[in-house]
C-alpha cells in the first residue's frame, strides 16, 4: 500500500479551504444592496413597552427583532433613538451600545435583535420622570424612515384602565353607586374613559393626568382611523363629582410635566358630560383641546372652578344645563364660553378673559347647524342670565349673538346680564348685522369698557385679580348666599367687586 504524506496534503487542503471561502466572499461582496422606495425593513412589534411600573430605581430590557424580508442584502443608514443622549432608553446592536449605530448590514432573510433598556428613577420630579414615558426608535435606509415606539412607566401611579390602553376605550360602571378616587395616588389616565352607571367621586387633592396625543386604530374592514386620545366621557347614567378645596383643589390635565409643557394647549381631548348630575368644585382643568363639554340635556354646577389654557373653547353648553358660581375661564384658543342650541345657563360673579386670540370671551346661540352654509338647522330655546361678571379681552367684541330665529322672538332667545363689565363695538352696528339695543334689552345695567379700561391686574402674566384701578372695583350688587369669591375672600356685603375676584386691600 502506498504511504499518504499527510504533511503535502493538509496544506494543499487548508488552501482549497481559503480559497473557496475568498471566493464566496467575493460573490456576497458584489452582491448589490437593495436601494429605493423597496429598501424597508419588517419588526416584530411596532411598539416597544416596557411593562413596569417603577415604585424604586430600576430598569426593564426588551428585544426587537428586525427583519430584511428581501432577497437582497439591505443596508441600514442609521439606527437611532429620538431624544438622542438625553433619552431615558439605551440600545444594544448585536453587542454594540449607545444611542446611535451607523451603517449596518442584514443579509437577505435574515434578522438582527436589538436589546433596549430603559432605566427609570421614580424619586425624580414629574417633570424629568413623568407618568408615561416615551420615545422613538428610528431607523434610516436607503432614504427611507421606519419607527418603531418606546413606552415606559416612570412613576408609581394608578393607570386607568391599565398600561397598554393607548387608544382604546376603557368602561368604568358601578352600578349607579359611587366610585371613589382619593390623593393617595395620582390617576394617569390612558386612552378614553367612559363613565356608565357611576357617579365618579374626586375627594379632594385628586390629581387626574390624562395621556393625550394622536392614536391609530384600524377597525373590522381593515381600515385606519385616526383620532386624538385622552378623553373623559360620561353617559346619560354617569355622573362626575370634584369636591376639592382652595388648598386641595381637583386637578385635571395633560401627562406632560416638563417645563415646556406647562401652558403648551390642546395635550389631551377634554371632559364630555352627559348625565343630569355633574358638580365641580374647587375643580382647575387644563391643557386640554377644549375643557368641558355639557352635551345635550346633560347638567353641570360649577363653584370656584377655573378652566384654562384650551385650544378651543374652555366650557360649552350645548342645550344643556349649567350653573356657574366664582369661576375663571382664561387662555382659551377658542370661545371662553360657547353656549349653543339653546339651553338654561346661570353665570354670577364669573371672569370670562379672552386675550390675544381671535375668538371672543362669550358666544350665546338658540340653533345648530347641519351643514357648511347652514341650510338645515335645527332651533331650541336659549336662556341665559350673567349677573356680577366680566366678559372682557383684546378684540372689539368680546360678546357673539346667533338667533336662528331671526327676530330675536322672547321664547326663543332670553338673554339677561345685569351689573356686568362687557366689550362691545361692532355688535352694536345695525350695518353690521347688529344690535344697537344691546345695552336695552340685553345688557342692563352694564359697563363697556374699551381697550384702555383698567379691569384685570395683568392680563399678558394671567393674573385676573382685579387691578388696583379696576373699574370692577364696588360695582356687583350683592347676590344672597354668595359671599366669598374664589379664593374664599369675603365680598364686601353692600358694594361687592365684579368678577371672581374681590379686590383685597393690603
Amino acid at each position: 500500500m502506498k504511504k499518504i504524506n499527510l504533511s503535502t496534503i493538509y496544506p494543499a487542503f487548508i488552501l482549497l479551504g481559503l480559497t473557496m471561502l475568498l471566493a464566496l466572499t467575493a460573490c456576497r461582496r458584489d452582491l448589490p444592496v437593495i436601494t429605493g422606495p423597496e429598501a424597508l425593513l419588517e419588526f416584530s412589534l411596532d411598539t416597544l413597552r416596557f411593562d413596569t411600573v417603577f415604585t424604586e430605581l430600576g430598569s426593564a430590557t426588551q428585544t426587537l427583532k428586525v427583519y430584511n424580508p428581501h432577497d437582497l442584502p439591505i443596508q441600514i443608514d442609521k439606527i437611532f433613538i429620538e431624544s438622542g443622549e438625553s433619552s431615558k432608553f439605551r440600545l444594544n446592536v448585536d453587542g454594540v451600545p449607545g444611542t446611535e449605530v451607523d451603517e449596518w448590514i442584514i443579509e437577505p432573510n435574515d434578522s438582527l435583535y436589538i436589546f433596549a433598556e430603559v432605566t427609570i428613577d421614580p424619586d425624580e420630579p414629574l417633570s424629568l420622570s413623568p407618568f408615561v414615558i416615551e420615545d422613538g426608535l428610528w431607523f434610516e435606509t436607503s432614504g427611507n424612515e421606519q419607527r418603531v415606539q418606546l413606552e415606559a412607566w416612570g412613576q408609581n401611579a394608578i393607570y386607568l384602565p391599565n398600561r397598554f390602553n393607548k387608544g382604546g376605550v376603557a368602561l368604568l360602571s358601578c352600578n349607579l353607586q359611587e366610585q371613589v378616587w382619593t390623593d393617595s395616588l395620582p390617576y394617569v389616565i390612558y386612552g378614553i374613559l367612559v363613565i356608565d352607571s357611576c357617579t365618579l367621586v374626586m375627594e379632594p387633592g385628586t390629581e387626574v393626568y390624562v395621556h393625550g396625543g394622536v392614536a391609530r386604530t384600524v377597525d373590522e374592514m381593515g381600515d385606519p382611523s385616526i383620532y386624538n386620545d385622552g378623553l373623559i366621557y360620561t353617559f346619560s347614567r354617569g355622573n362626575i363629582h370634584m369636591r376639592g378645596t382652595k388648598d386641595d383643589p381637583v386637578i385635571i390635565q395633560g401627562d406632560r410635566l416638563e417645563e415646556a409643557f406647562g401652558d403648551e394647549e390642546g395635550q389631551w381631548v377634554g371632559i364630555r358630560l352627559g348625565g343630569d348630575d355633574n358638580q365641580f368644585e374647587f375643580a382647575e382643568i387644563k391643557n386640554s383641546l377644549i375643557g368641558v363639554l355639557v352635551d345635550s340635556s346633560a347638567t353641570l354646577s360649577m363653584d370656584h372652578t377655573k378652566l384654562y389654557n384650551t385650544a378651543g373653547a374652555g366650557l360649552i353648553g350645548t342645550h344643556a344645563e349649567i350653573d356657574a358660581t366664582n369661576c375663571l375661564f382664561y387662555n382659551n384658543a377658542g370661545n371662553s364660553v360657547q353656549l349653543g342650541y339653546g339651553g338654561e345657563y346661570n353665570f354670577d360673579y364669573c371672569s370670562l378673559a379672552s386675550f390675544g386670540v381671535d375668538a371672543s370671551a362669550l358666544s350665546l346661540s338658540n340653533g345648530i347647524c347641519y351643514d357648511p352654509f347652514c341650510q338645515e338647522f335645527d332651533i331650541y330655546p336659549l336662556e341665559a342670565n350673567f349677573r356680577n361678571s366680566i366678559i372682557y379681552g383684546s378684540r372689539k367684541d368680546e360678546i357673539s349673538l346667533s338667533d336662528f330665529t331671526g327676530g330675536m322672538e322672547p321664547s326663543f332667545y332670553q338673554v339677561s346680564m345685569t351689573d356686568c363689565i362687557v366689550r362691545v363695538e361692532d355688535l352694536l352696528d345695525p350695518e353690521e348685522g347688529g344690535y344697537p339695543n344691546f345695552f336695552t334689552d340685553f345688557c342692563n345695567p352694564c359697563q363697556n369698557a374699551g381697550s384702555n379700561a383698567v379691569v384685570f391686574a395683568d392680563a399678558n402674566e394671567d393674573i385676573y385679580l382685579l387691578d388696583t384701578l379696576s373699574i370692577a372695583e364696588g360695582m356687583a350688587v350683592p347676590i344672597p348666599g354668595i359671599d366669598v369669591d374664589l379664593d374664599l375672600n369675603m365680598r364686601d356685603p353692600n358694594s361687592p367687586d365684579i368678577g371672581c375676584y374681590e379686590y383685597q386691600y393690603e
